[in-house]
């Protein structure tokens, strides 16, 4: 099973080059970083585990420029966003940014989307919180036009885009309706989410992993059902807090890439984690 990790990394943590490094030595298959662009301090929604907000929310990099720096020091090491609030994203220089780090990386990223679950931040950015999905959903076929080979015009609920010259492509080849890095959206399981995986996806990337057994096979029907390649389909569990058992179910249904969660911190701790988990490589 490939082992990737996810981190919030911040003005306070491990450095993204110092973590790709060590990542890459180590044998660990990828780093997959979240983003929260602010955090309105009005905090009106509750946070979703529970309890106070912890500190690293409001403090995250921006995803794209640490993986520009990941990128930039390894070889071998997959790199993704875990996940892209895509909505809260223009699309064309959302574009530009997804195929230059896929271009430079030589394939090696991975666009993981959401939908997020902070109202006051999608407000700020004018997202209107009903049908942030739908938006999304508009935005990920917008790119895909500019990635397409040839100048492919869009015109969609919520943006359009004319016929363009848009370089660089992506380095990944089309995969079915597929255009642009690999594709994996997170969210809770449920007939839309499956849907708009089955559409525009490669996979899902279900956070903490729980709930598969049930999931999974859904998942599978709606997959196939959109006429989808059923050795395609991509299951990654993400921010993981692994054990030996719990790898071993994910093997059971078919899970061949699992995203551990390291801790937002310095070099030191993040170093020992890294060490625990070595017994999963």
């Amino acid at each position: 099973m490939r082992i990737a990790t996810t981190i919030f990394l911040t003005d306070e943590t491990i450095t993204p080059v110092r973590l790709a490094h060590e990542l890459e030595q180590r044998g660990f298959d990828g780093l997959y970083l979240p983003e929260h662009t602010h955090i309105p301090v009005s905090r009106d929604t509750p946070y979703p585990a529970g309890g106070e907000l912890p500190r690293e929310y409001g403090r995250t990099l921006d995803p794209f420029v640490a993986l520009g720096q990941a990128s930039a020091v390894t070889e071998h090491l997959n790199l993704g966003t875990g996940v892209t609030l895509v909505a809260q994203r223009d699309p064309i220089n959302l574009a530009k940014q997804v195929a230059t780090l896929d271009h430079l990386s030589g394939g090696r990223f991975t666009l993981g989307i959401g939908f997020g679950w902070n109202v006051e931040e999608a407000a700020d950015h004018g997202v209107q919180w009903r049908t942030r999905r739908d938006l999304g959903r508009d935005r990920m076929a917008l790119m895909r036009a500019l990635w397409s080979a040839e100048p492919t015009a869009y015109e969609g609920e919520f943006g359009s885009v004319r016929a363009s010259h848009a370089h660089p492509k992506p380095a990944q080849k089309p995969r079915g309706p597929v255009v642009g890095p690999r594709t994996l959206v997170g969210g809770a399981a449920g007939p839309k989410l499956f849907a708009h995986i089955a559409e525009y996806a490669d996979g899902w990337l279900p956070i903490g992993g729980r709930g598969l057994t049930e999931s999974v096979p859904v998942l599978r029907t709606a997959w196939e059902a959109a006429g989808r390649d059923p050795e395609g389909l991509r299951i990654v569990p993400y921010a993981v807090l692994p054990s030996a058992g719990k790898l071993a179910h994910y093997a059971e249904l078919g899970v061949n890439e699992v995203v551990l969660q390291l801790p937002p911190a310095g070099e030191t701790e993040v170093l020992r984690t890294l060490d625990a988990y070595a017994e999963y490589l």
